[in-house]
């Protein structure tokens, strides 16, 4: 038996590195997907093209550097060649404006990654038997009435306690991203 035998190659390393950031910005670029193209269907054939073109140019990716950005340079490229294909339908934007439209993106899609950190840490802050009904809700996508089995109450009861927790859940929201913003500007004032 080879004594490095179990010993990664760098070829597997590397594979793994790319399917380990692609899971990590995946949401985010289709999020940035669908900004750029209307339609679901084509935001995700454009997508999963770019996974493609992703996997197959990785090599030249620099490790430790902004994978991100590399990957929606790779996405916007495609949604060029996705219009260029469809050229011979009446396409309404222009590239020029589908260039402003992907510089808009960013700051939409920061935003929306500050409200899931504001949500996660809101609701973190739950109570256990809270956050175990939202998960039965919106993870699991029971209904009302299998929560309400589950969790021993009434359909009503289960309809109430999830406005309840909506409702708690915005708030936190709204203050923690206030917060932010207030932090924010007061650390700029202090420059």
């Amino acid at each position: 038996m080879v004594e490095n035998e179990h010993r990664e190659t760098p070829d597997a390393e590397r594979t793994e590195a790319f399917i380990r950031l692609l899971t990590e910005h995946e949401r985010r670029l289709g999020r940035y997907t669908m900004m750029l193209v209307p339609q679901a269907h084509d935001a995700d054939d454009i997508l999963q093209e770019a996974k493609i073109v992703m996997w197959r140019s990785f090599d030249r990716f620099e490790l430790g550097t902004n994978f991100g950005a590399w990957a929606r340079v790779v996405v916007f490229h495609q949604v060029l060649a996705y219009r260029r294909k469809k050229a011979k339908l009446a396409v309404p934007l222009s590239e020029e404006t589908l260039s402003l439209l992907a510089s808009d993106a960013e700051p939409l899609m920061e935003h929306f990654d500050r409200r899931k950190s504001a949500l996660s840490a809101c609701v973190a802050k739950l109570q256990d038997e809270h956050r175990n009904i939202l998960t039965l809700r919106y993870r699991d996508e029971c209904s009302i009435e299998g929560i309400a089995e589950r969790v021993d109450r009434t359909a009503g009861a289960v309809y109430r306690v999830l406005s309840r927790i909506r409702k708690n859940l915005h708030e936190c929201v709204t203050k923690s991203l206030e917060s932010a913003v207030n932090h924010d500007e007061g650390s700029q004032r202090a420059f």
